[in-house]
């Protein structure tokens, strides 16, 4: 093949097409509404579930800390997508241009990144909190907090260093339509018409590796926190430390969950239907998830939110 031909068959088309979720919906307008409500939700709850823990001094804990982080980060990771999905359907296009499909993908590997270490993080923050107590004030302090979360930061931006270059440099001479509604590793990659199956092998390990530390730290801290729990005498206090505990491990199983599917099992088990189901699982329905699994369940939010809704009628009183 000499240089004109190669040149054409790479530049011929300079945008991808998104396939989207709506190509194979009868009544993509419904579904259109049910993900834009979908996402006012996952907004609206994360922004609030932030503001109530930044505005009352009684949630100013390490706990909540990182809970908000986990909010900041799901709000950022449905902003991502759904904006993208819902835009082009209004305007009836498909299309994003490579730059775009780039910094979509930096964006949505360093957030996934950030959360996997997040929740290890948050794992760890529960162990010490009910195995070592009267240490907690000095092993988690303020100070390790943001080492902590600028660390989960940290080490997410490297997972998207890593493999976004090289996945964006690989030459695209087969068809441009992505299977999928945003520009996820795995649908960009089945469109290069070169050899990756060392790019990929590569890059299972590395998933292997961001996934494999925080779950050995995830069940260390678990296993740590269990046998405590069934040592206490309190009731109550058995009560509520499984009570927290269960819904950091629900959000645990949904997440690494679908990033397993998603990154280390074998393409044999994929189709580009089972794949866009799964990555709006835990692209679009986590978000709204976790701030109703994870904290407005909680007595301590739940008063705090209360408090706020109570400011209203007290200005209204003060200004008869």
């Amino acid at each position: 093949m000499d240089i004109a031909t190669w040149m054409t068959n790479h530049t011929r088309w300079a945008d991808f097409i998104l396939v989207g979720l709506f190509g194979q919906s009868q009544h993509p307008a419904l579904l259109c509404v049910v993900i834009f409500l979908v996402f006012l939700m996952a907004l609206s709850g994360n922004a609030l579930l932030v503001l109530l823990i930044h505005s009352n001094t009684q949630l100013h804990t390490p706990m909540y800390f990182f809970i908000s982080q986990l909010s900041l980060m799901d709000m950022m990771y449905i902003s991502i997508t759904v904006p993208k999905v819902l835009l082009d359907q209004v305007l009836g296009v498909s299309t994003i241009s490579v730059p775009e499909c780039g910094l979509q993908m930096f964006l949505y590997l360093t957030l996934v990144g950030s959360e996997f270490f997040l929740l290890a993080a948050m794992a760890y923050d529960r162990y010490v909190a009910i195995c070592h107590p009267l240490h907690y004030p000095v092993l988690i302090n303020r100070k390790v907090c943001l080492l902590l979360a600028s660390g989960c930061w940290f080490l997410g931006s490297v997972d998207g260093f890593m493999l976004t270059p090289v996945t964006m440099t690989f030459p695209f001479c087969r068809s441009r339509e992505i299977q999928h509604f945003f520009c996820e590793v795995p649908a960009v990659m089945k469109l290069s018409c070169s050899d990756t199956s060392l790019y990929e092998t590569l890059m299972y390990l590395c998933c292997v590796l961001m996934l494999l530390i925080p779950v050995t730290v995830i069940s260390g801290s678990y296993s740590c926190i269990l046998l405590t729990i069934h040592r206490m005498n309190s009731a109550e206090g058995r009560r509520k430390a499984l009570a927290t505990c269960s819904s950091h491990m629900m959000v645990v199983t949904l997440f690494y969950g679908a990033a397993v599917y998603t990154y280390m099992l074998p393409s044999s088990y994929h189709t580009p239907q089972k794949d866009m189901v799964v990555s709006v699982f835990y692209t679009i329905l986590t978000p709204v998830l976790n701030p109703l699994i994870y904290s407005f369940r909680n007595k301590d939010v739940t008063a705090a939110l209360r408090k706020m809704l109570s400011v209203g009628p007290v200005f209204q009183e003060m200004g008869k």
